[in-house]
């Protein structure tokens, strides 16, 4: 099982919560988080996302925060997938699950993986509106 992914397609979600529960049954509690295309940003309708990456750094980062929430937050297994290339409103983009014997755990990890992912992994995002097109800086 890969349990870092970069992808173009979708995922299932329920297909990758169970994965992750399947794993062991130490496993007390999972969270996930799944991020999806907004229409608004910034006061500005977005029609699309288009998600670019540096592939091979971007994998490296994230099995690096991977195993630094693992060790921090005593879970269990983790699971990333964000995806690259064209989303539109309502999509998928990425997810995150992390499994552990207690939930404060579990979300602890989730967390750290979010925060740590925007702040670190070379993924590019650029919004499509009304107005243009514009590559997002910041990582709020």
């Amino acid at each position: 099982m890969q349990w870092i992914r970069v992808q173009r397609e979708d995922f299932n979600i329920k297909r990758e919560i169970e994965t992750v529960r399947d794993f062991s049954s130490r496993i007390g509690g999972i969270v996930s988080f799944l991020g999806t295309v907004r229409d608004f940003s910034k006061g500005k309708e977005v029609k699309k996302l288009e998600f670019e990456y540096y592939e091979g750094m971007a994998e490296k980062k994230l099995e690096e925060i991977r195993r630094e929430a693992m060790e921090k937050f005593d879970a269990i297994q983790i699971s990333i997938i964000h995806r690259y290339g064209g989303v539109d409103i309502g999509d998928n983009i990425v997810l995150i699950v992390a499994g552990a014997e207690h939930r404060k755990d579990a979300f602890e990890a989730c967390r750290y993986c979010i925060d740590e992912l925007k702040k670190h992994v070379p993924i590019w995002k650029k919004e499509y509106t009304k107005e243009g097109e514009v590559w997002v800086e910041e990582h709020p």
